[in-house]
């Protein structure tokens, strides 16, 4: 590749990156009123959370419900299926 390609693709990856703070920063400027909390204040910090996901991994409405219900996935049923026909 050439210098302007990989100019073009890190100026767009950087662009996305800005829209999606400021998509999260919107978001949290809606549902929360005091300006001086810390995702309004340090934007930055949205880059790689979404906002309205409290970041507790046990909290049932943000966990994965396949993992809080001890369902298995077709994957994993899958392999236990090939394992029990090679025994």
């Amino acid at each position: 590749m050439s210098h302007e390609d990989h100019k073009l693709k890190h100026s767009k990856r950087i662009h996305d990156t800005e829209t999606k703070i400021k998509k999260q920063v919107n978001i949290a400027k809606a549902y929360h009123a005091d300006s001086k909390w810390k995702y309004i204040d340090q934007p930055h910090r949205n880059h790689k959370k979404h906002i309205l996901n409290c970041g507790e991994p046990h909290c049932y409405m943000c966990m994965n419900p396949r993992k809080a219900d001890g369902e298995i996935t077709i994957q994993e049923k899958r392999f236990n299926q090939v394992k029990l026909q090679e025994t």
